[in-house]
């Protein structure tokens, strides 16, 4: 395309190049009667990626390749294209061609992007599609992160260690960096963007550095908001927020070239106000993907999302990973959990309601950015019906949150009222052939209407009077698509017509005529179709323009459902699978009657084994787990995770009974899986996970371990666990649960009186090992390896001989073992604190025998020459 000559491309071509030079980076859909067609390379890419046929637009020496799709068919494409990771830019034609003179006019009148979606076709019901800004301070990161297809727009601060794992958190779909130039600067920002690059999936955008410049940036978020100040939402005037933000509006103003006046309002997120989880502790319980399964009904999210409504699958997901850290609005939601599974019958009928409310959320957005169809307001009439029954049965319950969301039912009846008058029950999903008004809404439209339906019987009545006129019994009144509409005669019968006939075409054996009447009558029917599909446009952007301003009612109505949905599952499953109410506290304790794991316990049903948690400074916050794998201690630990995560949603649990502390943040370290997107090792990853346990859990966490240090060798492995043991017990505090296959930590629960040993109850019998999935209080010395490879489907030669090496390696570590435990010889502060003192032992021994007070130099000397013959004979 570059070097092409465009004097001598015709005018339409000339416009191509016009806007495709004004979007460079986009695929152009370049609107042509019936077809979106696409040219040069746009042409063969659509021809690659969507499977068209690639042409050309001119036969000479310099064809141009072309490749076109359908207009009322551009939906797939271009969610194939967004897929694909490509933008594309739609230019229509933006005047009718029929009226235009020269070429038609057109213009870029949206830029899709994968983060700037709006149709549902394109978009997961239960899921938002954000868009994302990243915005670098001297302090830390600054993210702001929109979903323009329901208007939650958020923002918040981040650490710039935390940067990747919070955008990988969010999950957006497409991601705005600023375009800043310099060395120093693109080095940054290149390596910021190949590790979000590597972790998720989403399209990274460059925008100018004016984009995210404050002033401007601040300027653009006023206009939106249309206040004077924003303040209002929680930003001062230097809030490293607002670039990042500001950024995202111009992006949606550059892309979607119309109103957002749906985006209304900005929520700064305070991580303190949340149960804080991040991506590994999401990942490691599979509450939002699975660890090994592709399916996706083996997360947390699938087990217990009972949600009817679109927004009210979105909500739930939020809830479920952002958690609450306010007794009192857990509480909230508790008391209206409790009081929907108490009135089964009231429940039922809730969710009967909510069975038939559409996306109310999206309809809005939709709305507020002019690209509803008529099937979209016809479902918000049906849907606005049902509001204002779901708000008589809101209102018998008691609680205060269900009093609350009662009254936020707002059925906006004049709205559904004229809906329902102006767009007919079987309408047509699009403008384009009509058939969108009802009958009886607009009496000019029924008029252009019946012309066409009663036009058969205008004709016969017409042929009959001029039968009767002329006394021409075969006189015959006709149409084709060439003449129009005509009177036939036979030729014999020529002489007989009247003279305000005037002859359109002679036949072989007739002639055929118009009349001024039937002219009339032609050109009455010919536009009345047009005439009225054009009424129809106005008439129905009239009616969206009025829907457009309930967007803030809509808006409103639909928060308040998604929150009833929400409840209403909460409700559900606890009904379904017997969940009870857990009370939360301000103390530190966990401390739970025959807990389940919420996922694994419905997949098993009766055979999975529930079981305690005693966690609290009574009796013990940290707790060592020992047993053999498979056994359940993975289970068990992520279990009680698990069960913190719920109860501070405001769900019920799979427990008999539960105390719950108030946690801040749930940490795990579980898995050795290689992280090679990240580039690094095994141990690795376990050693920076754990490092950032340590380095950021209060006494208020809790932590989940799995195995730490097993990535390395033995014994570098065991004096990590056990210091990392130690500092969690002391300098912490906080709430712990340890699997381990190191059983010498058990000596721990012997040192401090925080720390406690459990272990998974097995049953030996005639050579054969039964786990019973029960946590019993101890500790143990097995684990059942080879039983493992066993079930594992391991040879049995390979076995047999394990079971030799085994026995021959326990009868030398007997023979080896002193009688005194290792906690036994070990301070935390003495040289013995090393946990493998026991080959220079006949050394220490010796010195601890010596009085310095009685060696002379010479015998100190001589002593000294001694251990280091010793030494270097060793």
């Amino acid at each position: 395309m570059k070097g092409t000559d465009t004097n001598k491309l015709t005018p339409a071509m000339r416009q191509f190049h016009h806007f495709k030079d004004k979007y460079p980076d986009s695929i152009l859909f370049f609107r042509m009667g019936d077809f979106y067609e696409t040219f040069y390379e746009d042409a063969r890419t659509c021809s690659r990626v969507l499977g068209l046929t690639l042409t050309s637009r001119s036969k000479d020496t310099n064809p141009i390749p072309l490749a076109g799709i359908p207009y009322h068919a551009a939906d797939n494409y271009l969610k194939k294209l967004l897929q694909a990771g490509f933008k594309v830019a739609v230019c229509e034609q933006v005047e009718d061609p029929k009226t235009a003179r020269g070429v038609v006019k057109r213009d870029v009148v949206r830029i899709v992007t994968p983060g700037t979606l709006t149709d549902d076709n394109m978009l997961q019901a239960k899921q938002d599609n954000f868009l994302a800004a990243v915005a670098m301070g001297k302090e830390g990161a600054a993210l702001a992160y929109v979903d323009i297809s329901t208007g939650h727009f958020f923002a918040k601060t981040v650490e710039e260690s935390e940067l990747a794992d919070e955008v990988l958190r969010i999950g957006p779909a497409e991601i705005l960096f600023p375009d800043r130039r310099g060395e120093l600067f693109e080095a940054e920002q290149k390596r910021i963007t190949d590790q979000i690059g590597r972790l998720t999936a989403a399209a990274i955008t460059y925008r100018p550095g004016w984009y995210f410049d404050p002033y401007q940036a601040a300027k653009r978020l006023l206009k939106n908001f249309e206040t004077a100040t924003l303040e209002g939402f929680g930003l001062a005037d230097d809030d490293p927020i607002i670039p990042a933000a500001g950024a995202v509006l111009e992006y949606l103003g550059e892309t979607q070239k119309t109103t957002l006046c749906h985006i209304r309002s900005l929520r700064k997120i305070e991580q303190r106000n949340y149960l804080q989880l991040d991506p590994t502790t999401l990942r490691s319980l599979e509450v939002l993907q699975p660890l090994r399964s592709e399916s996706q009904k083996a997360t947390v999210l699938a087990h217990l999302d009972h949600t009817l409504t679109g927004m009210g699958g979105r909500m739930f997901r939020v809830w479920l990973t952002m958690p609450l850290c306010d007794i009192g609005a857990i509480e909230a939601r508790q008391d209206a959990v409790e009081e929907l599974t108490n009135q089964q019958s009231a429940l039922n009928d809730v969710r009967d309601l909510l069975s038939d409310i559409a996306d109310i959320e999206r309809i809005a957005a939709r709305l507020s950015t002019f690209r509803c169809s008529p099937r979209d307001l016809l479902t918000l009439a049906t849907t606005l019906r049902q509001i204002g029954p779901l708000r008589e049965k809101m209102a018998g319950f008691e609680a205060d949150l269900l009093k609350k969301l009662a009254g936020g039912c707002d059925s906006m009846d004049e709205l559904a009222e004229l809906l329902e008058n102006a767009i007919d029950s079987q309408c047509a999903p699009h403008l384009r052939e009509g058939g969108v008004i009802r009958a009886g809404f607009n009496e000019e439209l029924d008029g252009l209407r019946s012309i066409g339906k009663t036009g058969q019987d205008w004709l016969a009545r017409y042929q009959a009077q001029q039968i009767e006129r002329t006394g021409i019994e075969s006189l015959k009144v006709g149409y084709n698509r060439v003449f129009g509409y005509y009177i036939q005669v036979t030729a014999a019968a020529a002489d007989r017509v009247p003279a305000d006939y005037v002859r359109k075409q002679t036949l072989k054996n007739a002639e055929r005529y118009i009349t001024d009447e039937l002219k009339k009558y032609e050109t009455q029917v010919l536009t009345a179709e047009d005439r009225a599909i054009e009424l129809e446009q106005k008439l129905f952007e009239d009616v969206r323009s009025y829907a457009a301003g309930f967007v803030r009612r809509l808006q409103g109505l639909a928060d308040t459902v998604a929150r009833i949905d929400c409840l209403a599952s909460f409700a559900y499953t606890a009904v379904r699978r017997h969940y009870t109410r857990p009370g939360i506290t301000q103390n530190k304790e966990l401390i739970i009657s025959e807990g389940k794991h919420p996922v694994l316990a419905e997949t098993l049903g009766s055979e999975f084994v529930s079981n305690d948690i005693n966690i609290s400074d009574e009796s013990g916050i940290l707790s060592i787990i020992t047993g053999p794998n498979m056994a359940g201690k993975s289970t068990y630990i992520r279990q009680a995770a698990l069960l913190v995560l719920l109860a501070q949603t405001g769900s019920f649990i799979p427990a008999a009974s539960a105390t719950i502390g108030l946690t801040d943040r749930i940490f795990t370290r579980v898995g050795a899986s290689d992280e090679l997107t990240r580039g690094q090792s095994t141990f690795m990853v376990e050693m920076t996970e754990t490092a950032n346990i340590l380095n950021n859990a209060t006494d208020s966490s809790l932590i989940i371990l799995d195995e730490v240090g097993r990535g390395t060798s033995t014994y570098d492995g065991l004096s990590l666990a056990w210091a990392i043991t130690e500092y969690i017990a002391t300098k912490i505090e906080a709430r712990t649960l340890f699997a381990t296959h190191y059983h010498e930590l058990t000596e721990l629960a012997e040192l401090f009186e925080n720390i406690k040993n459990y272990n998974v109850a097995v049953r030996e019998w005639a050579d054969e090992v039964i786990f019973l999935h029960k946590i019993l209080p101890g500790g143990t010395d097995k684990s059942y390896g080879i039983h493992v490879a066993k079930l594992a489907g391991v040879p049995k030669s390979i076995l047999s001989r394990s079971k030799e090496i085994l026995r021959d390696l326990e009868s030398t570590f007997q023979a080896e073992a002193t009688n005194e435990k290792l906690a036994k010889n070990k301070t935390r502060t003495s040289i013995e604190n090393s946990l493998f003192v026991q080959k220079h032992k006949p050394i220490l021994d010796r010195l601890a025998d010596i009085d310095p007070d009685n060696l002379t130099p010479i015998q100190a000397i001589n002593l000294l020459n001694e251990i280091k013959g010793q030494l270097g004979g060793e």
